[in-house]
């Protein structure tokens, strides 16, 4: 198919639905989307009023600002109270409360918040203000955090020692790991992410197959990507196959990019990084490693906290991020919890659960 049009057809969609609804088997599967995209599609397009009653579509972590921590948040705060310290930020970010304010809080008050639209905007602003240290926010999995890379690799080069990031990239494995294993969350079979998968490739999710028994399908974004990609796992579960399919392969192939690949191997380490809703994960998130300390704001910009980072105790977005939950059940959820007025992360960023569903159901 050549034209957006073609991935929205109706006729196509309702063949697709028939053909679902033909090979679903008579007991209920629970099928975790892990992308927000993916979860904005369901939504947008009614794919579940498509679906056999017996397939539960359940939305993942899979928005970088939801699954920011807290911590984190309260650490750029931190930061931005800091005199001579720029904090700059993709905008979404700056909206998530952490556990006493918020960037944009701060911002309302004088202090030095800026959004940019890619890190290389921090790294200028650093060229022009070299008196000041220029804290850029790292959030984002295997699609973002090449771009942060290759800023750092940009700073190095052309000695901007004063471009400093602050990182709370997260990669997907380890995290799905920790899903498959939660017997809470309960899943059959995975939606895999297509912007993830284009960096990092199909390979990731083989273990999921193999060791896991979880079928796992790579999705593109349109329509009618979500239902062939519903179709392609009903098919595995009612053959008994568990196997890692592509169904974004206009995009997406097996190893991925490799010149991405390579920027984070150059700039980023492993490290145990804390998600929301699903706790510290080990190996789960990258550090900036040894040859590029000078940037890493983590270790060269010491930040006083003024209180322990605590979560909202009336917030549920942890429990909706692992599917525990849907954003109906919470008490915030439309009243004092609303998008102009956040009180949680999932209700911040468009790829939201809790955003989608207040957008497209309040």
């Amino acid at each position: 198919m050549k034209y957006m049009s073609a991935f929205r057809d109706s006729q196509a969609a309702a063949a697709l639905s028939i053909q679902i609804h033909k090979i679903t088997p008579h007991r209920t599967l629970r099928i975790m989307e892990v992308c927000g995209g993916h979860t904005m599609t369901i939504y947008k397009y009614g794919i579940k009023d498509l679906l056999p009653d017996s397939i539960h579509l359940v939305s993942g972590p899979g928005c970088p600002v939801c699954v920011t921590s807290n911590s984190f948040i309260d650490h750029a705060v931190a930061l931005a109270r800091m005199p001579g310290v720029v904090v700059a930020s993709f905008g979404d970010l700056i909206r998530v409360p952490g556990s006493l304010s918020s960037l944009v809080t701060e911002r309302s008050q004088g202090k030095d918040v800026r959004v940019c639209y890619s890190p290389m905007d921090a790294v200028e602003i650093a060229r022009r203000e070299p008196d000041k240290d220029v804290v850029f926010l790292g959030i984002g999995f295997e699609t973002t955090a090449p771009t942060v890379a290759a800023a750092v690799k940009h700073a190095r080069t052309a000695d901007i020692e004063n471009f400093k990031v602050l990182s709370a990239h997260k990669t997907m494995p380890h995290a799905l790991k920790a899903l498959v294993e939660n017997r809470e969350v309960n899943i059959d079979a995975l939606i895999c992410p297509g912007h993830v998968s284009a960096i990092a490739g199909t390979q990731i999710y083989d273990f999921l197959a193999d060791r896991y028994r979880i079928p796992c399908v790579v999705c593109g974004f349109e329509p009618l990507d979500m239902l062939q990609s519903i179709y392609m796992i009903v098919k595995q579960i009612s053959q008994g196959r568990s196997e890692v399919e592509n169904q974004y392969s206009r995009v997406v192939n097996r190893l991925g990019n490799p010149v991405a690949q390579q920027a984070l191997k150059d700039v980023f380490v492993p490290c145990d990084m804390e998600w929301r809703g699903l706790g510290m994960i080990p190996d789960s998130g990258l550090t900036l490693n040894e040859a590029y300390q000078v940037h890493d704001a983590l270790k060269t910009i010491p930040v006083h906290l003024d209180a322990p980072s605590r979560e909202n105790p009336a917030c549920i977005c942890g429990d909706i991020m692992l599917g525990l939950k849907t954003p109906s059940d919470c008490p915030l959820f439309g009243n004092a919890c609303i998008p102009e007025t956040p009180k949680g992360a999932c209700m911040v960023s468009s790829e939201g659960n809790c955003a989608i569903y207040y957008k497209f159901f309040r």
